[in-house]
């Protein structure tokens, strides 16, 4: 027998099958990071969007002029159109622990979620809504209170005409909270949002 045939009959040794083992179950465990980094990303990129979604709803109804029915009482003194923020939204869901490593499916019934508030309060104010699944917790504060407050570099309203739009998450479950955060303000009789969505908190 020639010594090409010998080599070429020869089988895997136990070393060379345990390196091969090893490479595989490297590669197989960064494809796994690599998904759950993206599927991370891309959720946290659906909160940016709703989040400016939120903003952009809270600057549409400001710039509405609001008549005398909607602001006052029939019986009071007249008084001329004026320009409100709607009032703070009741964070949906209202539960944190919600959405801590899950989706959470909003009501679609009168009163419950994106559904609550009058025509100057909250998500009917603001006529927005959400059907799908969503795996932040979304909400809109007015005058204080915010979410991201204690946050380092968090763009917070200075006056009392001020709004944030904020989504706080936890994708993993593993208690690290992603915040995601818009705010507007009111200067000289205009609504002006911020230029970037603050975001705090590593999404993967």
């Amino acid at each position: 027998m020639s010594r090409t045939t010998a080599i070429r009959g020869r089988a895997f040794t136990l070393v060379e099958l345990m390196i091969v083992v090893a490479i595989v179950g490297v590669l197989a465990a960064l494809g796994v990071a690599g998904v759950r980094g993206y599927l991370a990303t891309a959720k946290t990129a659906e909160a940016k969007q709703t989040v400016g979604a939120i903003a952009r709803a809270a600057v549409t109804q400001y710039e509405r002029e609001r008549g005398v029915p909607e602001l006052q009482p029939s019986n009071s003194a007249p008084a001329t159109p004026s320009r409100v923020l709607c009032a703070s939204a009741t964070p949906v869901p209202s539960d944190f622990a919600s959405v801590q490593g899950t989706k959470y499916q909003p009501s679609a019934e009168p009163g419950d979620d994106f559904m609550t508030g009058t025509n100057l309060a909250g998500w009917q104010c603001l006529g927005f809504s959400i059907a799908h699944p969503i795996y932040f917790q979304y909400s809109y504060l007015v005058g204080g209170d915010y979410v991201s407050q204690d946050m380092p570099g968090s763009p917070l309203p200075g006056g009392p005409e001020g709004f944030e739009a904020a989504a706080r998450g936890d994708l993993d479950g593993d208690g690290q909270t992603c915040t995601v955060v818009r705010t507007g303000e009111v200067f000289g009789g205009q609504l002006v949002t911020s230029t970037l969505i603050y975001t705090n908190g590593d999404p993967d």
